[in-house]
């Protein structure tokens, strides 16, 4: 019976474990779209709860787009991207004053080339943390 419930205690350990790191964490987008996936938004509370504990931490969110479609467009996505993640960690009780977001659109791709392997992993929001 004591390895029974000694499973359960270790999952519910694991799921309760804060990240050591948040800085240059990503959650990605689908090809035009601003979007919280369920694995973005269950990145981003493990984010949150990072946040939580470590309150000396602020996050800068950027927003990034492939380099497909107008530099005007992927500005404004990358910043509805940014803004949804941190519509998220404010759900989650984040303070808005220690979240910032930016876009960078399709003007600083963080992978370089063509295709839509490099595309879809240029679609993203990258957290960046900073010592308040």
């Amino acid at each position: 019976m004591k390895k029974i419930m000694f499973v359960p205690v270790l999952l519910a350990l694991a799921a309760c474990a804060t990240k050591s790191n948040i800085n240059d964490d990503k959650v990605f987008f689908a090809f035009d779209s601003a979007e919280i996936t369920d694995a973005a938004k269950k990145d981003l509370h493990d984010q949150s709860r990072y946040m939580k504990k470590h309150t000396d931490k602020n996050v800068v969110l950027e927003g990034h787009c492939d380099e497909r479609g107008s530099t005007e467009y992927n500005l404004a996505l990358g910043a509805l991207r940014a803004g949804n993640a941190a519509h998220v960690m404010i759900k989650d009780g984040i303070e808005p004053e220690r979240i910032k977001t930016i876009s960078y659109g399709k003007e600083n791709p963080q992978y370089p080339g063509s295709g839509e392997k490099i595309w879809a992993k240029n679609r993203n929001v990258t957290t960046k943390t900073k010592t308040k």
